[in-house]
This record gives structure tokens, sequence and C-alpha cells, in this order.
């Protein structure tokens, strides 16, 4: 699944505004000359995985398309400290003024590679997918969602309109499983899959009477995730959600689920730091 520009050109643009404010780059504009000229690379300062490369230089190009760019290193690409990730010349005015925005987008979306890379890596051989959820920065969630694809990993749902997904307080509201999964199905099409969410082995086996397509198994431990895999039997995808730690991922996987879903690779995955070096 390609990213492609006209998903996060809006985004850049508005970041840039954001930053420069009606007066723009005060600092730049009083210390560096309108012909001046420079040269630099984007360097890594410690070592994981890239995404975002073309994301941050498209940045210069909405702020000056004279600066020319290029990439060393593609999305997915893994990175070593002191490695360049991409260079780019032209005006110095141009380049000071997009070098936050630039980083900030680039660091942000390798800095969810690595994490996902790391949890898949932990669960390399078991069979299992490892996923996101809808748990983004707003208005990033389509860079989020392709930097958990550098990774490795494959998306969740992008939006509620994507598939049914039956949570905790839809079931509070519908009265029960199995009346929520009955309404459900009396209002969606055929082609629209159906998720829906446990937090009990007592809940699935209601579940069970009348199986979907996908269960997320919420915050359950392992040795009841388990049991859960063997009630299940294969009549629907499994997902686990909920306390997954990427220590205790491998052993969650061992489960027999098919997909973990965690919401920490977007939410609280930290920036690969990365510096822009003139």
């Amino acid at each position: 699944m390609a990213l492609h520009r006209v998903q996060y050109l809006p985004l850049i643009e508005s970041a840039l505004l954001e930053d420069l404010g009606l007066g723009g780059d005060i600092t730049t504009d009083a210390i560096v000359g309108p012909d001046e000229r420079t040269e630099a690379a984007f360097v890594a300062r410690e070592p994981g995985t890239v995404a975002g490369v073309r994301v941050a230089l498209d940045v210069f190009g909405v702020i000056d398309p004279a600066i020319e760019t290029e990439m060393a290193l593609l999305d997915g690409s893994e990175v070593a400290a002191g490695q360049t990730i991409a260079s780019l010349s032209g005006p110095t005015r141009a380049i000071l003024s997009g070098e936050r925005v630039a980083l900030n987008l680039l660091g942000r979306m390798s800095g969810i590679a690595t994490t996902t890379r790391r949890v898949v890596h932990a669960v390399a051989g078991t069979g299992v997918i490892v996923a996101e959820t809808r748990k983004t920065t707003a208005g990033l969630r389509a860079l989020e969602k392709h930097a958990v694809r550098m990774g490795g990993g494959m998306n969740h749902r992008f939006r509620l309109d994507d598939a049914v997904m039956v949570k905790d307080n839809h079931i509070v509201a519908a009265g029960g499983v199995a009346e929520a999964v009955r309404r459900v199905r009396g209002r969606v099409g055929h082609t629209v899959k159906i998720e829906v969410e446990v937090d009990s082995l007592d809940q699935l086996a209601e579940l069970l009477e009348d199986p979907v397509d996908i269960v997320l198994l919420d915050n359950m431990p392992v040795e009841v995730l388990a049991e859960a895999v063997r009630m299940i039997d294969g009549r629907m995808i499994t997902e686990a959600s909920g306390g997954i730690t990427l220590e205790t991922a491998r052993a969650t996987a061992e489960t027999g689920v098919d997909v973990l879903s965690l919401g920490w690779l977007t939410h609280s995955a930290p920036n690969l730091d990365i510096g822009l070096d003139f």
C-alpha cells in the first residue's frame, strides 16, 4: 500500500504555516542573505528503521521548489548511527525554515517504524501479524500507519467506516453481545467485516453461538488467551490486544492468536533521533 503525496501535502502546508506564522522565519531572515545556498544531509544519530523520507523531503519542495533533494535510503531501510538518510541543496533560508517540520515528521515516522520492527522481530516465526490501532496523532494517521507498514507491521482499520468493531460500550448499550451482533447484521452490507471485542470466556462463549469475522480478545492473561484460541478453533480470526508489551509479545503470539494489535506502536513510540547537518 503506497503513501501518496495527496495524503500528506495539506498536512505539510498546515505544519509550515503553524511554524512560520505571519512573520516568517525572522531569525533566519536576519542572519542569512537571500542569495546564499548550502548543502545539508539528514543523518541518523542512532540506529533504527527509516520511514517518511519522501515526506520530509517534500517539506522543502513546498517551501521552495528550487531546493534539490536526493534519497540515500528508502522507507523501511535499516539505518546505522552516523549514516546519511537523504541530502539536499539549495537556498539556505528555505532549508533552515523547513528544517524543524521535516525533522518532526521524519523522526516521528522513523520512531514508529523502529518500534514496530522490534515487535516484529520479537514474534518472528510465530506467524502472528503485528498491527496498530486508531490511537494515532490527530491529522497524522496516514503517515503513522505507513510507518507501521515500513516497520514490517500491518494496518488495522483506518476509519470508523472501514469495518464494524463492536467494543465494550457498544455491548453495554445493546444489552449484550448477541443483541449487538444482531443489530449490526441487520444494518451493514455483506461486504463489511464484523469484529467483536470480548473480555471474558463467558462473553466469548456467547459470541460463538453466532460467530463473526474477527474476535478481539481484550486484556486476557496468556493462559486465558490460549484457552480462548482453543474454544474458537479457527472459526474466527483472533486478535489479542491490551496490556501486551515488547517483553510479553512473543508469549502472547505463542498462544496461537492471529493478530497482535498494539496502540502504543503509534501513541507511545519515541522519535528516532535524526539531525539535519549542514
